[in-house]
């Protein structure tokens, strides 16, 4: 039975560890276990246009995740442009096989496992699920993706009412940087948003707001999802997020959504079928 407690008590990281490798990759984990239960297992990537962002600025969705019935370990992963595509998402698939081995100790014996991310650490969650389902393991019961970076093209409806007349931006420079060369434009696990095969991902639950710039290319995503036949929950925040700035920069308790994506998170938890291991 996989626990899923409704209890919004802001949570602080319990532990840090060390995935093993050259150099070794840092997790801050929220949240601990339940004796006799096992808990949602979530592996998080924070936001920061591939280029900045540490464990600090991810901790208003960790702690969401956390208070939503889950253990969640962030994950310090490499950042552009000194360690451009695809190393931020190999790293994330390291640790996800590494967490996977520590899914008893950290969540309880069977552990259904997740990624999860916002802004640039959306797109590496999503292509960390590709290649997942790519490589065959380790099983994955979902993926939450909030307000998400899935496409480079950044001539959305959303992304133009953001910036207005300029003619570059930050999200726009975290691409460039990201990205070696046109071809990785390409590359289904550099750009998930144009990957053309998504049979075969787990239930994905994407979040975005009114005011989010990455929202259009988010419910196109999750369109796209649903035409491949993936179970998919999305779901547009009324009120003024933020999104994504401030899911860096404030804490849990201060998004205006926070009751909101509680309640979405818990709801998708609860809805997933675990893997079998």
């Amino acid at each position: 039975m996989v626990s899923t407690s409704t209890s919004s008590a802001v949570s602080t990281p319990t532990q840090t560890l060390s995935v093993p490798g050259t150099p070794p990759l840092v997790l801050r984990v929220w949240g601990q276990k339940t004796r006799g239960q096992a808990m949602p297992l979530v592996l998080h990537f924070h936001g920061g246009a591939f280029v900045s962002g540490n464990l600090e600025s991810g901790a208003c969705m960790a702690e969401l995740l956390s208070s939503s019935g889950a253990v969640v370990a962030s994950l310090d992963y490499p950042l552009a442009p000194a360690h451009p595509f695809p190393q931020a998402v190999e790293a994330g698939f390291s640790a996800l096989e590494w967490l996977y081995k520590q899914r008893t100790r950290l969540a309880g014996s069977g552990a259904p496992l997740f990624v999860a991310g916002e802004e640039a650490g959306g797109n590496i969650a999503a292509a960390v699920a590709l290649m997942v389902r790519d490589r065959g393991h380790p099983p994955l019961a979902g993926q939450i993706l909030v307000a998400p970076m899935l496409n480079p093209c950044n001539a959305t409806a959303s992304l133009r009412a953001t910036m207005g007349d300029a003619t570059g931006c930050k999200w726009m420079d975290g691409w460039q940087q990201y990205l070696r060369g046109p071809m990785d434009a390409e590359h289904p696990y550099a750009v998930p948003g144009l990957a053309q095969r998504l049979a075969g991902l787990p239930s994905t639950l994407i979040l975005t707001g009114t005011d989010d710039p990455m929202r259009d290319e988010a419910l196109a995503y999750a369109e796209r999802l649903r035409e491949a036949g993936i179970d998919v929950h999305s779901n547009v925040m009324p009120a003024k997020t933020g999104w994504p700035d401030s899911l860096g920069d404030q804490p849990a308790e201060g998004c205006p959504c926070s009751v909101q994506v509680r309640a979405q998170v818990r709801a998708f938890f609860q809805a997933a079928t675990p893997p079998p291991s």
